[in-house]
């Protein structure tokens, strides 16, 4: 097995590899990653077995520490539907002393949630476990819905819904990012004194490179004003919520509610997943008891993002 760093003259070859793995999501094509490379210094590295790519870790490097990528909301190893555990194995045996070579002295590794696979995708996990005695280093809870299986609605998200209904509010998907990113960033800054993961010339550039993967769903008042809003990601037949966020007059109007009603019985009814996103301060037991209430509301039921350490 051959391990070569990532240089953006095999941007194309990474990117095909990704788009055929068996645990990918767009957030690894090079498009994605790249539109904050200023920040961090890119390790990601290729493994080719036999002469041809095998996998991929997308990674950034902090000093001796090894990140698999930290711009990302998850990473860790991504596999092509040949990959075996034997051979997994033997990729993490060989990844160890590629990296102990290049002064790497911790491994902090956080693999894609069951719920992105296209197919069985845990032989990361098995050989984290056996080959690198990895342990648990965080552990954040996201919630997900499945419309092929329901789980009945809270009575006060029906009611909300019902409400939200009854006052008139349109939802479709919009093009306005402006409008609901002073939404979104009012809200942020009133509850947690924080700011959007991505500037708003950073999601428009980003969805102009993926315009149907990154979509924006708003509810409307009958006049037009736009009260509530969600960026979706379009991971093949998973749609995660990025951002979800309500004006004042949207939280009276129960715009969310109504927003969610019609995204999960109507237009994204035949997804596979819908997942709605984490509801802790990332690696820390800090619950935020009123967002994932609501979430469990709609019938999400806990996704886990985990985050596995390991020394070299």
């Amino acid at each position: 097995m051959e391990i070569v760093r990532y240089s953006s003259d095999k941007a194309a070859e990474w990117n095909a590899f990704v788009a055929q793995s068996k645990n990918g999501t767009f957030l690894f094509d090079r498009r994605y990653m790249d539109y904050h490379s200023d920040r961090f210094r890119d390790f990601s590295l290729m493994f080719y077995l036999d002469g041809a790519l095998f996998a991929v870790l997308p990674a950034n490097r902090v000093g001796e520490t090894l990140f698999s990528h930290q711009g990302l909301s998850y990473g860790g190893l991504l596999m092509s539907a040949e990959t075996t555990t034997a051979k997994t194995c033997q990729l993490f045996a060989g990844l160890n002393d590629f990296l102990r070579g290049e002064s790497v002295g911790t491994v902090v590794y956080k693999p894609v949630p069951h719920v992105y696979h296209h197919l069985p995708a845990e032989e990361d996990l098995f050989a984290l476990f056996i080959v690198c005695n990895a342990r648990l280093a965080g552990r954040d809870v996201s919630s997900a819905i499945l419309p092929s299986h329901p789980v009945k609605w809270k009575r006060d998200r029906h009611y909300a819904a019902n409400k939200a209904r009854t006052n008139g509010i349109v939802v479709k998907r919009s093009d306005d990012f402006e409008t609901f990113w002073t939404i979104l960033s009012e809200n942020l800054w009133q509850k947690f004194a924080a700011r959007p993961v991505h500037t708003i010339d950073e999601i428009r550039l980003l969805q102009s490179r993926f315009p149907e993967n990154i979509q924006l769903w708003a509810a409307f008042t009958p006049e037009g004003q736009m009260v509530a809003a969600t960026v979706l990601y379009i991971c093949g037949d998973v749609v995660h919520a990025q951002y979800i966020s309500a004006s004042e007059l949207g939280k009276k109007l129960h715009a969310v509610d109504g927003l969610f009603d019609q995204l999960i019985h109507n237009v994204f009814a035949s997804a596979r997943c819908i997942e709605l996103g984490t509801s802790n301060m990332p690696h820390s037991n800090d619950l935020h008891d009123s967002l994932i209430y609501q979430k469990e509301g709609f019938g999400g039921r806990a996704v886990c993002y985990d985050t596995y350490e390991w020394t070299l």
